[in-house]
């Protein structure tokens, strides 16, 4: 299978895994959820697993898939909030956590890239 047509199927996958995720251990997700946003963290993460759930099948399904893939990318903007707040919430944790929650940050950037590449038909970053 050439990348250009893997690409899709890639993001789609992840789009996926992580959506499940958000439902088999929800907790891990309702500590990052910004304590700004009203309602329960609860209802964020089961929120976002659903979206991310439904960009994964909308990018799976060529007819949709650029549509879905602008989509990804916006969620992937969207969803930085939560990344900066797992940054400061981990900023006392153990030197390896603190790491990761901080190599979360620039890590949204090729995401939303490979989401804008798939909306264009083209490679993007996978």
């Amino acid at each position: 299978m050439p990348r250009s047509e893997r690409s899709p199927l890639l993001l789609a996958g992840l789009l996926a895994a992580a959506g499940v995720a958000h439902f088999a251990a929800p907790r891990q997700f309702d500590v990052i959820v910004p304590r700004a946003l009203p309602g329960s963290p609860r209802a964020w993460t089961y929120a976002s697993g659903a979206v991310e759930l439904a960009l994964a099948a909308g990018i799976a399904a060529p007819r949709t898939r650029a549509t879905a893939a602008k989509a990804a990318a916006a969620f992937f903007v969207g969803v930085f909030p939560a990344n900066v707040q797992m940054a400061v919430d981990w900023r006392d944790r153990p030197a390896p956590l603190r790491a990761a929650a901080l190599a979360r940050l620039p890590l949204q950037l090729p995401l939303v890239l490979w989401a804008r590449g798939v909306a264009r038909g083209g490679e993007g970053r996978a």
